[in-house]
């Protein structure tokens, strides 16, 4: 009972999953889906905006 830790002590390379975006520069790109969380990019071309983001 000694492959619990010794397996999940290696997953420390988590610096790929979220990076900078390309279009807004916020720390928001999601690699493996290839969109950006804050500005849409790889989604659309158009920025991401909603009706309930302005006053």
């Amino acid at each position: 009972m000694t492959k619990g830790t010794a397996s999940h002590g290696k997953k420390s390379g988590k610096a790929g999953l979220v990076s900078r975006c390309r279009r807004c520069g916020k720390h928001s790109y999601r690699v493996r889906k290839r969109i950006c969380s804050s500005c849409g990019f790889g989604r659309s071309r158009r920025l991401r905006s909603y009706a309930w983001q302005k006053k």
